[in-house]
């Protein structure tokens, strides 16, 4: 049976299916991407790798279109938006281009010896990457151009469902002009994937997807003594404070934050979380700009998946019988479209108090006080980022100084940046993508020292 199939969620029609990999294929890819690293990676500059990336970011913005359309049959994604996440791709590998000199200039080290002393980034080799369907040019592009740029090369698996964006992806790289096995696509297995983490050429793996899946990552991974990177779940929390004067702007970054890629982002706003002085006002506004969403117009697509569908309906529906009330929706989904819900009335001990739960439905709550906001926050197993709205900065800042999460964005959602390093704590994963940390996540941090 054929593991790599493009289904359109919108009308459950099989598009197109490829074959799995062989483990022959799986050596090829091996051997290919370590020969490139060791003939191509280590005798190439930053600088030349970083004008090829250049190219590759001109690609994305070219084929934006195409490349959009692509993602719309496979994972649902709304035509703009995919076209979106194709532009946000390439600015990514631009950034990436642009600041590689900067970020992967030696360090030098002050010491008590006074030995001239510094540190070089150089790349390890071969890197696995596992990347999942939410996004996928975005979370590739993420992982794969810095590592490249700083001298790995990358294995890439991505996500069953997403084999066509999977090739375009690979052909973007040898159209820009990197060798072949700088980037290698393989259409690998769970039992492949085992094989390449334990083999000695790959010097660690990048995972982007669920917490089952990054636990067996990772466990696999330390085994071998690799490095991981993992970027997993989130039940990130919108809270609004009892002085937010514009509460249609927080309304309208609730809203964004909830309802971003059909509410399928692992960084969602997912827990709203509004003060007891505001959050009458607020509620009535937010329901009904949820209630307002249109699939007809574009305003979300389908679930990417029949089998995305049935978790979340059934994870609503275990909520529904626990005790949480529909505030907006109905948990009766038509095909893969799932009409945007509201959740209210949620407590500790309902199941859904600490799941995720991945795709457009919110959970709302009320509370008496940053502190009790703060607690709810971090009651949550997952860390990942959190949005404060607040118009004071200085206590923004400070609620934001007690949350555990890796990422506090205040006064609005979505101010993600190329530039700006990614990643969260607890059961979020660890390691960070994007920004200077990103780049730096698999270097070799080689130590320089002179004798007088």
């Amino acid at each position: 049976m054929t593991q790599f199939s493009v289904i359109n969620p919108a009308t459950q029609e099989v598009v197109k299916s490829y074959d799995a990999a062989t483990d022959e294929q799986i050596e090829q890819a091996l051997a290919s991407a370590q020969k490139t690293y060791t003939e191509w990676a280590r005798t190439t500059t930053v600088a030349e790798r970083a004008a090829l990336a250049q190219r590759l970011a001109e690609l994305f913005d070219e084929r934006k279109d195409e490349l959009g359309e692509i993602i719309n049959r496979e994972m649902g994604k709304p035509l703009e938006q995919a076209v979106g996440e194709a532009e946000f791709s390439g600015a990514i590998v631009k950034a990436f281009a642009d600041n590689a000199e900067k970020w992967l200039a030696d360090e030098e080290i002050e010491v008590e010896d006074g030995l001239r002393s510094f540190v070089r980034h150089q790349g390890l080799g071969v890197i696995l990457g596992i990347m999942p369907w939410n996004y996928p040019y975005y979370q590739v592009a993420r992982f794969a151009a810095p590592n490249i740029i700083l001298g790995n090369t990358v294995i890439l698996k991505h996500a069953s469902q997403c084999p066509e964006s999977a090739l375009a992806l690979e052909q973007l790289f040898l159209d820009a002009g990197f060798p072949e096995g700088a980037y290698v696509n393989v259409f690998a297995s769970h039992d492949q994937l085992s094989t390449m983490i334990a083999d000695d050429r790959v010097q660690g793996v990048s995972l982007t997807g669920s917490e089952r899946a990054g636990a067996i990552v990772a466990e696999q991974a330390g085994r071998a003594l690799k490095k991981c990177v993992l970027e997993l779940g989130g039940s990130d929390v919108f809270y609004v404070t009892d002085d937010v004067a514009d509460l249609d702007a927080a309304v309208e970054y609730a809203v964004g934050g909830r309802m971003e890629n059909t509410g399928q982002a692992c960084n969602g706003s997912k827990r709203i979380v509004v003060a007891d002085k505001v959050f009458d006002a607020f509620a009535e506004k937010f329901n009904a700009a949820i209630n307002g969403q249109s699939y007809e117009s574009g305003d979300f697509g389908p679930m990417s998946s029949d089998g995305a569908t049935k978790t979340l309906t059934e994870q609503v529906g275990k909520a529904i019988e626990q005790g949480a009330e529909v505030l907006v929706g109905n948990n009766e989904p038509q095909g893969n479209v799932y009409t945007p819900t509201v959740l209210g009335g949620i407590t500790p001990t309902m199941d859904v108090h600490s799941e995720e739960l991945f795709g457009p439905v919110a959970q709302l709550y009320k509370v008496s006080s940053d502190d009790e906001a703060i607690e709810l926050a971090n009651s949550s197993p997952y860390g990942l980022g959190s949005v404060v709205m607040c118009d004071d900065l200085e206590r923004a800042e400070k609620i934001g100084d007690r949350l555990d999460v890796g990422m506090v964005f205040i006064n609005a959602s979505g101010l993600e940046g190329a530039d700006v390093p990614f990643g969260g704590v607890k059961k979020s994963g660890y390691g960070r993508e994007l920004g200077k940390g990103g780049m730096l996540e698999f270097a070799n941090k080689k130590l320089f020292r002179f004798a007088e």
